[in-house]
Formats: C-alpha cells, structure tokens, sequence
C-alpha cells in the first residue's frame, strides 16, 4: 500500500501564558507604587499591604515581608543605618531604593509608554540632507574624486561596465563607477522641563506621576537607543534647577508657583553649552506663567489670570531662543481656552510647536515629536 506523504503546516494549540511568580506580580505593582510616593518605601509598602488584604496578593507560605526580603537580596532596595549606628539590617532602619531598581523604573517606564524597544547602532537620527554621512539612502550617482572606496556600488559599476563595453570587450573605468548616496546622522541635545507647581496635584488629579513616568522614558530611550544623544532634565517653580536622572524617581511638587522664564532661562543656558547643532526644549505643564524673579531678589507673583507682566516675559524669551534656532515644544495638559490661547501666542514667538493633550497619550505625543525632530536637521 503507498504511503501519503506527510501532512505539513500549522498546528495550533490552547495558549497557556506562563505563570508568574508572586515576586514578579508583587514587584509589577510595587514599581506603580513606588513611582507615585516619590521614592518613599515605606508608604510604597503599606499601599501594598492594603491591597494584598484587599485582593490576597500574598499566600501563607510567602508574605509581604518574604517580598521585602527578597527586595533586599536582589539589591532593590538597601537599608540605611541610622546616624548612631543603629540598624543591624533586619527592617529596623530607614529603608531606600538603589540605583538598580532607579534602572528598573526607567526601563518599565519605557515599555509602558512607548513599547519594547531594541537598541539600535549609535547615531540613527536621519536627516533630509545626503552627503558623506554614514546612513544608506539607496539611491546612486556617478563617482567622483574623493569618495571613500568603501562606498562604490560594485554591483551596480559592473552593471555600467557590461553595457558601457560589452561582454567581449569589457573593460571597467572611473565612467562606470557609482557611488551609494549617505544621510546624515545628526545628534540631539535636548531639554526637558517639568512643571512642579502646586497646581500639578490640584483639583483631585495627579499630573506629575504621568510626567515623571515621561522623562524616566525619555532618558531610557536616548540612553539605549540614542548613545549620542544628550538629554538634560530641569523642574521649575518659584524658580528653576536641574535634576539628574536617577533623581527622577524622587519628583515631587511643591508649594509653588509657575515661574516659565526661569525654566527657559536656565534651559537655555545648558543648550549653550552643547556643541551639537540640533536643539530643542520639551516642556511639560498644566498652568499658566504666574511668577518672575525680579532683579532684587524678590518674587513677583500673581494668580489671578494672565498677568501681561509675566506673559510678555514669557514671549520675549521664546523669541530669543528663536534667535538660537532652539524650538521649543510644548505640551500642555490642560484645557482651559484662555491658557491656549497663551500657549498659541508662546509658539507663534518662537515658531515652535504646540500639543494640547490631557495626561493619557502624553508619552507617545512626546516620543513622536522626538522622532520626528530627529528626522531633519533643525536650522
């Protein structure tokens, strides 16, 4: 009797996800958790105690305290000693978080916001401009004197060389060699500003969670993909002052107000610093310009709608950073039209951009836009 020949193609299967761990279902919650106090553990911990009685998160043979532990035996967390030498590492002393969980948190922030990413060679910043660059573009010309050897299409000059002379008669000169078009890979220094005034966790919503969440993505992002890249991270309220990134974390508001000019001078001033040629400030807020710093130190301050003071300010330093060829972006997440209207005459001063966006969706507006900018070669 013949035989049929094998059956080939497709067999499907139930999917049976993976379990996990109550570690990892623990530590998912936990870096949600952690994010929102601001780096403080210990309400991080008991926020977690009240959902594991809620919605049994733990089981009898592994408790809060086995995830504590194991926090600690992964290097997520450390305990310090208290400044009489007290603490002898068994939860009696101040509990922090090290810089490995710090990564965690960016990395988490990432891939909640902008989805897993591979990191890619060093540069990737494409822009409109071909040239000797180092990104290929696919489209040929005729050599020229000068071009890098590395760079001639052999391929396609033997193409040129067997219809220029033929198969019995062939022969290659410098008529018949082409060369493959290059991009640029330019670099990228940016700046992004955080609004932390008091209005930020007003009216019930908490906006500086989402933004944090932003710039922990942000810094992940340039860091891996863009080595070459730099980001400079700066909070403004009464006044303006850099962070560093594994201060990220750790933001909080503040009893403050909206001191825009202060931000953006100060932005300013690190991009000056920087040698590369494309610039951009990103900056995140909710409210309107509402103090100056005056010459003598004191605070002008005014809450009460938009202070033409203030405002003009505000405009005059988007027209100078205009002059730097410095765009600012802004993303405004909140809804109020006359704050728009603020924001609509701000960029038209700087000839910048505008997104108005509630906090959901933030981090891909904010993603796109730096894609976007890294396409071309800002002048």
């Amino acid at each position: 009797m013949k035989k049929s020949p094998p059956k080939t193609g497709f067999v499907f299967t139930k999917h049976n996800p993976k379990e996990q761990s109550i570690f990892d279902r623990l530590f998912e919650i936990f870096q949600e958790l952690i994010t929102h106090t601001s780096g403080d553990f210990d309400e991080a911990i008991d926020w977690l105690r009240q959902l594991d009685e809620e919605y049994k998160l733990t089981t009898p043979d592994y408790t809060i305290d086995d995830f504590i532990q194991e926090l600690k035996d992964r290097g997520f967390i450390r305990e310090v000693f208290r400044p009489d030498g007290s603490g002898n590492g068994k939860g009696d002393g101040k509990v922090s978080i090290t810089e490995k969980l710090e990564r965690a948190l960016r990395k988490r922030s990432l891939e909640q916001i902008f989805g897993k990413l591979k990191r890619a060679a060093s540069g990737n910043h494409k822009t409109k401009y071909r040239g000797k660059g180092d990104e290929q573009s696919g489209e040929f010309r005729s050599y020229q004197f000068g071009d890098a050897l590395e760079r001639i299409s052999m391929t396609e000059s033997l193409k040129n060389a067997q219809i220029n002379h033929g198969f019995e008669n062939f022969r290659m000169t410098e008529n018949d060699l082409v060369v493959e078009e290059t991009m640029f890979k330019a670099q990228m220094s940016t700046v992004l500003m955080i609004d932390i005034s008091h209005s930020m966790i007003l009216y019930g919503e908490d906006r500086i969670t989402p933004a944090k969440k932003v710039a922990m993505a942000l810094a992940e992002l340039i860091t891996t993909r863009y080595p070459k890249d730099t980001l400079d991270i700066l909070v403004f309220g009464n006044d303006a002052w850099p962070i560093k990134i594994k201060d990220l974390p750790y933001l909080n508001v503040g009893p403050y107000h909206t001191n825009t000019v202060a931000g953006l001078q100060l932005a300013m001033d690190m991009l000056r610093r920087k040698k590369n040629t494309n610039k951009q400030i990103f900056m995140i807020t909710d409210g309107k310009p509402s103090c100056l710093r005056l010459p003598d130190g004191r605070y002008y301050k005014n809450s009460v709608g938009l202070d033409e003071y203030i405002v003009n300010k505000c405009y005059m330093m988007a027209a100078q950073a205009r002059k730097l060829h410095i765009p600012i972006t802004t993303f405004m997440i909140a809804s109020d039209p006359y704050l728009q209207q603020f924001v609509d005459h701000f960029t038209e001063a700087n000839q910048g951009k505008a997104f108005y966006t509630g906090l959901q969706g933030l981090g891909e507006m904010i993603f796109t836009d730096y894609e976007n900018n890294r396409k071309r070669k800002i002048r």
